[in-house]
């Protein structure tokens, strides 16, 4: 162990101990480096855990930015331009909103209450009343992300797990990460049937009823996965290999805040921005970006630093009502702040 980064290891151990989880995988490094890794409680480095809403940004943000790249997609384009059926109050929300979370659709309710087929999804979320006008609050939804991820498929020509493999899982070299997880992974909530944690099943309700694959949730993915893809956004978007993954122009406009007005929440492309009352970024940089997700994992980059963290925990085991997670979250990333400073003399791993 590091010791400059044994503030960080003190306090994984202790919300171990504590029970804010009952398994963590987490590393820290600063650009292509890597300086900390390590796993707590009941697994290893290649568990695989369910990524919950960490998934918005490995797949469908990062195959939106390649295809705005690409010239396949523009980010004023509409949902009309989809789905010509779509009511007049939802028309015009353009891409834009549905990845800065304005397009005014509502946070959250359940297919299975308004059908029983998985293609009913689309129709569905433009059936449901706006909570607002598009292009006003930020309102961080997992329906605008779904409707996202079918504007993808549109666009792609293929379902969104085969584009997340070929655009950004594949050229990474990120091997065991996807939707439809093969391999050892963490246990999250109870079944309710069954009593017994669930594995390998994601556990968003409405990306279960859409089998699995979805804009807001269904990756899993292990910490070595996520070290080349925190070591590519620390990068400026290269690959382990030197190449481009996106351009350093393309990510640099992702995490531009575009809703520098909010109230609740600053939002770029995708990314969580610092700034944010309560932020789980904590003290990592006015620039820093990234995202959590339900399960208890996250990813967060500060450009300027080039420093990076990646926090894997099933904090949902046995129930999502364990909450301690939230407070600890950003007191590590205060921690890795506070260790980079110590770096001279400490060697990558």
């Amino acid at each position: 162990m590091m010791e400059a980064f044994e503030s960080v290891h003190r306090l994984l151990q202790q919300g171990l101990e504590q029970g804010a989880y009952p398994s963590a995988a987490a590393a820290v490094g600063v650009g292509p480096e890597l300086y900390f890794k390590r796993t707590y409680g009941a697994c290893d480095t290649h568990t695989l855990f369910d990524l919950a809403s960490v998934t918005k940004i490995l797949s469908p943000t990062m195959i939106a930015l390649r295809f705005l790249e690409e010239g396949r997609l523009h980010l004023t384009d509409a949902v009309e331009d989809f789905f010509p059926d779509a009511p007049e109050d939802k028309r015009k929300i353009t891409v834009e909103q549905l990845m800065t979370h304005t397009g005014g659709i509502g946070d959250h309710f359940y297919f299975s209450d308004y059908t029983d087929d998985p293609e009913d999804a689309v129709k569905v979320i433009l059936g449901h009343p706006l909570e607002q006008p598009p292009g006003g609050e930020p309102i961080y939804t997992c329906l605008g992300y779904i409707l996202l991820g079918k504007i993808l498929e549109q666009t792609g020509g293929a379902p969104l797990d085969i584009l997340a493999r070929e655009h950004v899982f594949a050229p990474l070299g990120m091997k065991r990460t996807g939707y439809h997880p093969e391999g050892e992974t963490a246990p999250t909530e109870l079944d309710p049937k069954t009593g017994r944690p669930t594995q390998g099943i994601v556990g968003d309700r409405n990306a279960r009823f859409l089998g699995g694959i979805s804009g807001n949730a269904g990756v899993f993915s292990d910490l070595e996965d996520m070290i080349v893809f925190a070591k590519m956004l620390a990068c400026g978007g290269r690959r382990p290999d030197g190449t481009e993954q996106i351009a350093r122009e393309t990510l640099n406009a992702a995490i531009v805040n575009r809703t520098p007005d909010s109230k609740g929440e600053f939002r770029g492309l995708g990314f969580h921005l610092a700034g944010s009352p309560g932020s789980f970024l904590g003290e990592m940089g006015k620039r820093a970006y990234g995202h959590t997700g339900h399960t208890g994992t996250s990813i967060a980059i500060d450009p300027e630093t080039g420093l990076w963290v990646v926090l894997l925990t099933n904090r949902v085991c046995p129930t999502r009502a364990n909450t301690k997670w939230f407070a600890l979250r950003p007191m590590i990333h205060n921690a890795a702040v506070r260790s980079i400073s110590m770096l001279a003399e400490a060697p990558a791993l």
